[in-house]
Formats: structure tokens, sequence, C-alpha cells
């Protein structure tokens, strides 16, 4: 059995890392795996928001199965390590260089710790339940976070709640991380899934043109100057302005009634 499910609800497509056994944590395979998966998604033009999770309910993912990181570390030639993980895909695929600018949203059903912690990051919007803590436990080992977690972490959360999370490796709860922003949403153990996909399929009813060049817009904006970023934004809004998605959604404002997207 495959370590990563891929279904489709209707326009959403629901991503599971299946290795409960192993607190979901990603081994070379199926970290691979998981880079398809996205990949997947991504190029799959009926396909307009995802949703990843983790299987059980103790997990959403634990970061790197370690042992067998380890034990392919050690075979594996220095330049092959760094061409193939370091700038390919980062962990959880997603991390760094694959950029996805349609909507992801996290159900975070358990531990996310250390990759898994960044994998979470590296999503849109963040749902979890009770249960999740959240940490970037690498301080505590000898090495720091190397897949956006020191990146994204301090854009999301403040530079002052990201450093009390990395420079101490301790875990954060699900109350401490809504009260800081971290996740957007606490949704009880036995609702998150069903709740965080009917949010998609709702994500998915809107202009999936609009959600996409608003996505890059915000990501490719961070660090640059306020003119560029101005000029980044209203550049978009331009190429957004000449949709048939645009005259559709004026039109079913006209009309008072939903409208119908088709992302051109």
């Amino acid at each position: 059995m495959t370590d990563i499910r891929y279904d489709m609800h209707g326009p959403v497509c629901l991503i599971t890392i299946d290795r409960p056994h192993k607190m979901n944590s990603l081994d070379f395979e199926a970290n691979d795996r998981l880079v398809e998966a996205w990949r997947r998604f991504d190029a799959d033009e009926n396909a307009r928001v995802a949703v990843i999770t983790g299987a059980g309910d103790k997990a959403f993912c634990a970061g790197a199965d370690l042992k067998t990181y380890t034990m392919n570390f050690a075979r594996r030639p220095a330049p092959e390590f760094r061409s193939r993980f370091t700038n390919g895909p980062g962990f959880g695929g997603i991390t760094r260089n694959l950029d996805i600018f349609k909507p992801i949203v996290a159900a975070i059903n358990g531990f996310a710790i250390s990759g898994g912690f960044e994998l979470a990051l590296a999503c849109d919007i963040r749902f979890c339940s009770p249960n999740a803590e959240f940490a970037l436990q690498d301080a505590k080992w000898g090495f720091h976070a190397c897949d956006g977690g020191l990146i994204r972490l301090p854009q999301i959360v403040g530079m002052g709640h990201a450093m009390e999370i990395i420079l101490s490796g301790e875990r954060v709860d699900a109350e401490h991380a809504y009260r800081i922003g971290l996740v957007n949403r606490v949704i009880p153990q036995e609702r998150l899934l069903q709740a965080t996909l009917d949010y998609a399929q709702m994500l998915a009813s809107r202009s999936p043109l609009s959600q996409r060049f608003a996505k890059e817009v915000v990501k490719r904006s961070v660090g640059m100057h306020m003119d560029e970023a101005l000029r980044l934004e209203s550049r978009s809004f331009h190429d957004v302005g000449m949709s048939e998605d645009l005259a559709e959604g004026t039109t079913a404002f006209r009309e008072r009634r939903d409208a119908r997207f088709t992302g051109r």
C-alpha cells in the first residue's frame, strides 16, 4: 500500500500521508511520492484546492524518518544528496523549489514536528485539532530548520514568537498556536477533516484565476520594496481584469446569482 494517498472530492484534492505507524514521518521514497502528488495536483486543471493531512489521530507529520535519512545520507555521495534534496523540492514537496499557486489547506490532526511543521508552514491556511502540537526541535540536536521554518515562521507569527519556537525547540500546543496566529482555526478532532474539506469546497467555488494571481503576488512580494510590490500587485490586477472570470463575476453580481468560474 502506498504511503501517500491522493483522492479527489470534486474540485478538491485530498492528499494523505499514510504512515501512522511511523507518526506519518517521511522517508526518502514517501517524500518522492508526495512530490509527485503535488505535481499531479498542480497540473490538473480540475483540481482547484488541495487539503493535506496525516492518517490516524496522532500525527499530521512528525518530520523526516530520521533512521532512513541517516542511512541514506551515509551511503549517498554529498553532491548527489545536495542535488536531489537541497536543490530539488524540499521536504514535503512544497517547502522549496516547487511553486504552486493554487490554495493549499492543512488539516493538522496531531503532531507537526520539525519537517512536518515546515510542511504545514508552506500551506496557505492551517486548521488543527486540539491535540495538535508544533515544534522545530532541531536546536535540541545541534542543527536548525532547513526547509523554510526559519523563513516562513517569522512571516506568519512575528519575530518574537518565531524566535521562541526556533531557539528553544519546545513544543507549542493548539491553544497557543491559535493565539499567535500560527493556525487559523482549532476544530474538534472528529470534525477536523470534514470541516477542512467543506472549507476547501468553498474555496473551490471562488475564481481560481483570482486566487492564483493573488497568491503569486502575496508570495513574490515578500521582501520587495513597497513601490515594487505595489507595481506587481497592479500588474496582476490588470491581468485579472482581462479574464473571463471577471466578466462572469460581475455578471453574476448583477444577476444576483452564484458565479460559475472557469479559470479563464
